[in-house]
């Protein structure tokens, strides 16, 4: 590959995972599952001690609160599996793998255990795409014994380093998507190296930063920004671009923030009319 002298169409989409992919903090399925109160009221006095990165609080009251313990392995896949998606995370997947005569990688890259991502998001994104906490297990008691790596805060921005140099990526073929404060550093990094970074939530730390906001609860929205600001498509290439995949833009309202919503469409009357 020869990336980094722009002689290749490939890219790299990095996306966090709670509420950017889902509509949940996994943290609070977790507690409701195994049966802990006040989550987010534990959650909230470590942010306010400063005491982890932001976006690894879940993994540090697994590790070191007495009450989660009792979590083992076998908790996480179960709140996996009950984590709310957004829609269409395995098209997007699909469709990123040639984007107008473009590859872009995916990968997701979260603070949430390992183990409850590649289960939440089984059979649409590849086990070895997925970056979160991941856990030393005791063998004999089925506890928690260290934390191997944390992608939070700064870890965000080594794991991405690390993909772009795997990947031979140039470093302004990179999107992070992102949703909250756990997201500032990486999206910092990203922008300095002129890549595109997106904000699925008007979170007040990170709208500032992020170059584009999109407001959907589906996961193809994110093509938008990626179609605009990366491929250079105007707005009635992009819809076309939709329609022939059997969505309607229907709503597009672009003020500071782009709110879309996508609506199936008969994929047999967008065939047709694609080739008429």
């Amino acid at each position: 590959m020869t990336d980094f002298h722009g002689h290749s169409k490939r890219y790299l989409l990095v996306s966090d995972f709670d509420q950017t992919l889902s509509f949940h903090d996994s943290g609070h399925v977790l507690a409701e599952l195994v049966g802990i109160p006040d989550f987010g009221a534990r959650v909230a006095g470590l942010s306010d001690i400063h005491l982890v990165q932001q976006g690894g609080e879940l993994a540090y009251l697994l590790l070191h609160d007495p009450e989660y313990r009792k979590v083992r392995k076998e908790h996480l896949v179960e709140v996996g599996k009950l984590i709310r998606l957004k829609s269409n995370i395995g098209l997007l997947v699909k469709l990123l793998n040639n984007l107008g005569g473009h590859e872009f990688s995916f990968y997701v890259v979260s603070a949430a255990p390992e183990e409850l991502v590649k289960s939440a998001l089984e059979g649409m994104v590849a086990p070895d795409h997925i970056f979160g906490t991941r856990f030393r297990w005791d063998e004999a008691t089925g506890e928690i014994a260290s934390i191997v790596r944390l992608p939070a805060g700064y870890g965000k921005v080594a794991v991405v380093d690390e993909l772009r140099e795997e990947l031979s990526i140039a470093q302004d073929r990179i999107v992070y998507v992102g949703d909250g404060s756990s997201d500032v550093h990486v999206m910092l990094h990203v922008n300095r190296l002129d890549g595109l970074t997106i904000a699925v939530s008007e979170n007040r730390y990170i709208r500032p930063i992020a170059s584009r906001t999109i407001l959907s609860d589906d996961a193809l929205s994110v093509l938008v920004p990626v179609l605009e600001d990366r491929l250079g498509w105007g707005a009635t290439k992009i819809r076309a671009y939709f329609d022939a995949q059997g969505f309607a833009l229907r709503e597009w309202d672009k003020i500071r923030t782009d709110t879309i919503t996508l609506c199936p469409t008969d994929r047999d009357e967008a065939a047709s009319s694609m080739t008429a």
